[in-house]
């Protein structure tokens, strides 16, 4: 039932427009042209009109009573509006995005005295960090990672991609090779992707995910990328067997993994509160160090330099996986340079006439010397060992790769195949040996056969098990190695074959001197 007074309120409402039976489109502003040659719409709002048209409250708080007009709490708000600001450096957007559980205990604050009590070593690793920090707090941001990542380097290599440990672990995130391989890390003879910033930090963040995946524990997923993640999981395993925790503190594991995670902990507490710890910070600025510009054609170091106006040694930082003159573009297709040299690059590299690379790849065909190949290929030798890094007294194995002058026959780019997969394969360089038999004289020792042979007095004992000081006796056999010489190798080439002609030429002439010697004969 309705009160009269609600009825009373509707008819002091205005009539409706009888042609408001069918609902208009609302008309529609348009605005400015968006670029595309299109400028498009948006409804427009109320008309003043329109909106003196509705009854003024006051009209229908005269028909209302008082009591029943509810007036409705706010809204609360669903997505509370926070003030967005930007990071100060590098190291406020890092702070923001720390997001592991903190490990407190002894070694954590033994690990925190011994970097803040070396301002000179915090200092060196912080300036080779600010060319590389914002390329990996991005790709770990963008990962959705925690940002104690972007740390890691800090811990293992000092952020030094040069670093190599004694284990054989290279790079700034120090791979081993066969971890490497495995996250496509290449390594040949002209570059190692351990190095390289780029592919590097990608494997250690795929490699990281993945123990993250396998453990569900960050402080594990750590303790695995030192340890190995079969070692952690024996770990656990055997803690488990005695009915003991499965966390990292639990776990037994070598000391250089026991202090892992608290040095990661250290660094980490010195980047979030350094006036707590009496340590002050380089500034490291919240934009990238280096642009990625990528290249068609092989194109040799010292050119990329000049045109990029950076020094040789400045653009190997930044490209540390490479260890020669050129960089070959179906293998490294991208190269890095400091931000305002990219373009520069660019630019300059569009204007450059004539070749840009000097030096292609050559696979050596036969087992061969330094010195036949430098004979071969018309070239230095002491520069042929030098460009390949040939150690004395090696040769190149068949189907090695080696750098070469581009010119003749050797004037082209360098194939992916070569670029991607060249190894240089390498044998002592011995000459040739032959076993000779000799028979001892009478009264002979080791040292007088030694000395008629010009071989060592050991040499000649060790080839034939004797010691330094045995006794001989005539008509004893010796064994010795020796290099077969030319006149050697000519003397134990077989006689060739004599062709028919010959033949019948020689049995001529030994008939012949057979009759002789028959009429000789004869006579007498």
């Amino acid at each position: 039932m309705l009160y009269p007074w609600v009825l009373a309120a509707c008819a002091a409402l205005p009539a409706p427009d009888p042609a408001g039976e069918r609902q208009e489109e609302a008309p529609r502003v348009r605005l400015p042209d968006d670029g595309e040659g299109v400028a498009p719409t948006m409804p427009a709002s109320p008309s003043s009109a329109a909106i003196e048209a509705a009854p003024p409250p006051a009209a229908i708080e005269a028909v209302l009573p008082s009591a029943a007009i509810e007036v409705a709490p706010p809204l609360p708000s669903l997505h509370p509006v926070t003030p967005v600001v930007a990071p100060a450096d590098l190291w406020e957007r890092m702070r923001r995005g720390f997001a592991m559980p903190d490990l407190d205990n002894e070694l954590v604050q033994q690990w925190e005295r011994w970097y803040a009590g070396r301002p000179d070593t915090l200092q060196r690793m912080a300036d080779r960090a600010s060319k590389y920090l914002f390329h990996i707090v991005e790709e770990i941001e963008r990962r959705g990672l925690p940002l104690e990542l972007a740390l890691l380097p800090f811990i293992e290599s000092a952020f030094n991609p040069q670093a190599v440990s004694h284990a054989k672990a290279a790079g700034m995130w120090q791979f081993m090779p066969a971890t490497g391989k495995l996250y496509d890390l290449k390594q040949n003879a002209f570059r190692d992707d351990r190095r390289d910033v780029l592919a590097s930090t990608r494997a250690a963040l795929d490699y990281l995910e993945r123990l993250h995946r396998m453990f569900g524990d960050w402080h594990l997923a750590l303790a695995a990328y030192n340890w190995g993640e079969g070692n952690v999981q024996r770990a656990i395993r055997r803690n488990q067997a005695a009915g003991l925790g499965t966390g990292y503190p639990d776990l037994r594991m070598p000391d250089e993994t026991r202090n892992y995670v608290p040095k990661l902990q250290a660094v980490k507490n010195l980047v979030k509160d350094p006036q707590l710890l009496g340590v002050e910070l380089p500034v490291i600025g919240n934009h990238p160090f280096f642009d990625t510009v990528r290249i068609d054609r092989d194109i040799d170091v010292a050119l990329i330099a000049r045109l990029a106006g950076v020094s040789e040694a400045d653009f190997r930082v930044l490209n540390p996986s490479h260890n020669k003159p050129i960089i070959m573009a179906s293998g490294t297709p991208e190269i890095l340079l400091p931000w305002d040299n990219a373009l520069l690059f660019t630019q300059r590299l569009r204007d450059h006439t004539g070749p840009t690379a000097s030096w292609t790849a050559w696979r050596v065909p036969q087992n061969m010397s330094a010195a036949q190949a430098a004979r071969h290929l018309g070239w230095d030798e002491r520069k042929l060992r030098e460009l390949n890094l040939i150690p004395p007294r090696m040769q190149l194995k068949a189907g090695s790769t080696i750098l070469v002058p581009r010119e003749g026959k050797l004037d082209r780019d360098v194939p992916e195949h070569l670029a991607d997969n060249a190894q240089l394969l390498l044998a002592p360089d011995r000459p040739a040996i032959r076993t000779v038999r000799v028979k001892v004289r009478a009264g002979d020792t080791l040292a007088a056969v030694a000395r008629r042979h010009r071989v060592g007095v050991a040499q000649l004992a060790a080839w034939n098990r004797l010691g330094a000081g045995a006794r001989l006796r005539a008509g004893q056999t010796l064994q010795l190695q020796l290099p077969v010489s030319k006149s050697a190798k000519a003397s134990a080439k077989p006689a060739k074959a004599a062709s028919p002609s010959q033949a019948t030429a020689k049995a001529l002439r030994t008939k012949k001197s057979a009759g002789v010697r028959t009429a000789q004969a004869n006579k007498r």
